[in-house]
């Protein structure tokens, strides 16, 4: 089973792109996206059916930001949209799709990058989150998530560590989270099959910065533990240029 994660930044702008043809020549089960910006009316939903997904969308209440999706080619036991606390779905952040022996959820998580405001919003859904995947796990046989984590978790996962250690995304209590996250019982995934550096999802537009890959590995699909001895395969696809992320992939044995 082929699992996407892809921030799209906008699904518009993507398809305006070509993300279609590469989603009909990438073609995996599931696909969650992030970062939609776009509401039931202005989602394309026709476009992804053709294609034999069924589509499921979270979207933000504010027009044209945030918001994430699922396309699964298998009809879900059941979708989850939200995760219950007002302040995160008002903002299209958690959506969950349930099959028979495992579930996937696409997550947007917040970026604090904007200032002092956000970042404390971004440490308290930290927090939130946490606790919440805590309990879901009890309930759940296995969870994916999949999704735009907004956190390098090593040095090895950002191109200068050193200019970027007070950066949002890569602070020290960012880090400590995503240990912690990892530490109650995830796989990070790319990392579960590859220790080599420079291998970044996300770049600025900035001057040329995808270009010299000087990136973030910011997206990711984690795993419990329960499915290790189902993992095939994970990789980062940088050759997509949709967005200023790229997707990222995790095969899975049914």
């Amino acid at each position: 089973m082929k699992i996407i994660s892809y921030n799209v930044n906008g699904i518009r702008a993507a398809l305006s792109k070509g993300f279609q043809d590469w989603l009909r020549a990438a073609n995996p089960d599931v696909l969650c996206l992030q970062e939609i910006k776009a509401d039931e009316t202005k989602f394309d939903k026709a476009v992804f059916q053709e294609l034999g997904y069924n589509v499921y969308l979270h979207p933000a209440l504010k027009k044209g930001y945030s918001g994430v999706a699922i396309l699964s080619k298998t009809e879900p036991n059941h979708v989850q949209v939200g995760c219950g606390i007002e302040c995160y779905d008002m903002e299209g952040r958690v959506l969950r799709a349930d099959y028979d022996n495992f579930s996937v959820m696409s997550v947007y998580m917040p970026s604090g990058s904007s200032g002092e405001t956000r970042q404390d919003f971004k440490m308290q859904w930290l927090d939130d989150f946490y606790d919440y995947i805590g309990q879901l796990k009890q309930t759940l046989p296995g969870l994916v998530i999949s999704g735009d984590y907004n956190i390098c978790h090593q040095p090895i996962d950002i191109h200068n560590p050193k200019a970027n250690a007070n950066s949002s995304g890569f602070l020290p209590e960012e880090r400590s989270w995503m240990s912690k996250f990892i530490g109650s019982g995830f796989i990070d995934t790319f990392r579960h099959f590859n220790q080599e550096p420079h291998n970044y999802t996300w770049w600025s537009y900035r001057a040329g910065a995808r270009n010299k890959n000087l990136g973030w590995r910011i997206d990711y699909n984690m795993v419990t533990e329960n499915l290790r001895e189902r993992l095939q395969r994970a990789a980062i696809l940088k050759d997509a240029l949709h967005s200023d992320h790229c997707p990222v992939l995790l095969e899975i044995a049914h």
